[in-house]
């Protein structure tokens, strides 16, 4: 008979120890005030369509005929049986989603309720390599081709960022160097590997550009500390700052990885989120540089938004060997790949459109574009507005071009004895507004920030910032 008595069980200590903050104390009591009727805006993750974005069409039609084989036959007896009616064909869908649908399943061989080939279907992989090569203008005389068999299907990018760095932490003395402020992923992830988190910092006032100096300092410190750094995270367009990597830059680091013999991971899983920028990507920019480089990409985020579904790639170029033993980092990514066996088919062939958009000229393409461009060109002007509101709160800077999904504003004045913590916790009791306070994303020490996502529609916005800057300058002046 059992006593009823339930013991104690240790755990990692490094999984207690983690934090992430945009799901953190705050979001927290935003969702508290929810279930008691408040209004809360939820400007704490970069969730699209959780606050009004429209999933686009194109892609959901054809999600819609892969995961219901049969209404591809019905849609098009449809289309033939009113093709002479004077009713409004357009209502139905066009032939290159059907197409395309059809395509996909027979590509997939065994339907989406099948497990794939670990790192995805090559088709796939093929398809993502071609947009790679066009995205960075490769040609037999420029720059370098991808390799399908390089390229790995993911749970979102987060997932490649979890089987890299959980290959690279190898023993507890093993660093990883992240940018400050950071996605807190990376440190989170990092902790739960047991590995060192090896910060630096780019230049906030500079636009947050990455100067080598800064580079060479962190990693001397951490080599003082008898740390064995292995890689560098660049986040282009950044988060949470929203910073676009110029070239200059992006040099540097490549430089700076190749003289010391580290890794590059590169999260560019923003790069159609530059607005009033370019994006370069570091597989471009690196060329044929020996340079081991992990690059991400998602359907999460860009125009797409599609979060929930969780698909994304990871790239690899230039594999390192694995010491001790015969193998390359591409074999053994393979067999951790397989220990889960596939990522989800509907993330993968989300991945799949991202990367092959309607061909110009097709009957889905006017369309696709208009709809791509719209949502585009509404997250530049909330941002925008948002940045416009700053210069009427005291003592708020934002520094940078907009990018990706969020603004990173600086607060060099507030009240003393309080952190940019108490100043978020206090702007969402007293106006709703659910942001993300600076330290969870790691911050120079003595200054304050805040991140906010500029996805809230327009009219939504138009009602907060207003109450917004009436409580910082009567915080701050508190």
């Amino acid at each position: 008979m059992s006593s009823g008595i339930v013991h104690d069980v240790v755990v990692n200590p490094n999984i207690i120890e983690m934090e992430y903050a945009v799901r953190g104390a705050i979001p927290q009591r935003a969702a508290e005030l929810k279930k008691e009727g408040r209004k809360i805006i939820f400007c704490n993750i970069g969730n699209p369509q959780a606050l009004g974005q429209r999933p686009i069409s194109y892609y959901r039609q054809i999600l819609s005929l892969i995961e219901d084989p049969g209404l591809i036959s019905r849609e098009r007896q449809l289309r033939k049986a009113i093709a002479s009616s004077v009713r409004d064909a357009s209502l139905m869908m066009k032939d290159d989603v059907l197409d395309k649908a059809e395509f996909i399943l027979q590509k997939m061989e065994s339907g989406m309720g099948a497990y794939t080939e670990s790192r995805g279907p090559a088709f796939i992989r093929e398809a993502i390599a071609h947009f790679i090569d066009t995205r960075d203008e490769v040609t037999s005389e420029e720059g370098v081709y991808a390799n399908p068999d390089h390229i790995f299907l993911t749970n979102g990018a987060s997932d490649a960022v979890k089987s890299v760095l959980e290959m690279l932490i190898a023993g507890p003395n093993d660093g990883i160097m992240i940018p400050i402020p950071q996605y807190p992923l990376y440190s989170a992830t990092i902790k739960k590997y047991g590995g060192v988190q090896v910060n630096y910092y780019p230049d906030e006032d500079s636009g947050w550009s990455l100067e080598r100096r800064a580079l060479d300092e962190s990693i001397q410190a951490a080599r003082q500390q008898g740390v064995n750094v292995k890689a560098i995270v660049v986040i282009n367009p950044g988060n949470p700052t929203g910073a676009i990597i110029d070239e200059r830059s992006q040099r540097e680091v490549i430089s700076f990885a190749h003289e010391n013999n580290l890794a590059i991971i590169a999260d560019e899983v923003y790069q159609e989120n530059v607005y009033d920028g370019r994006f370069v990507s570091f597989a471009k920019m690196l060329g044929r540089a020996p340079v081991p480089l992990f690059s991400l990409h998602s359907v999460s985020k860009g125009f797409y938004g599609e979060c929930g579904h969780r698909g994304g790639y990871l790239e690899v170029r230039n594999a390192p060997n694995i010491k001790g033993t015969s193998a390359n980092f591409i074999d053994i990514l393979v067999k951790q790949a397989s220990v889960s066996l596939c990522s989800n088919t509907v993330g993968q062939v989300l991945t799949y459109l991202m990367v092959t958009p309607p061909a110009p000229g097709s009957v889905s393409a006017a369309s696709f574009a208009r709809e791509k461009q719209q949502i585009l060109d509404d997250l530049y002007h909330k941002a925008e507005t948002i940045k416009e509101a700053f210069t009427r709160m005291e003592g708020i800077h934002c520094f940078g071009r907009i990018g990706a999904l969020y603004l990173f504003p600086r607060m060099d004045r507030l009240p003393a004895n309080t952190t940019d913590f108490d100043y978020c916790m206090q702007l969402l009791d007293t106006t709703g507004l659910c942001t993300v306070n600076g330290l969870g994303f790691g911050q120079k020490p003595g200054t304050h920030h805040l991140r906010i996502a500029f996805l809230p529609p327009a009219e939504m916005l138009q009602e907060v910032l207003p109450q917004w800057i009436e409580f910082h300058n009567r915080y701050v002046n508190s």
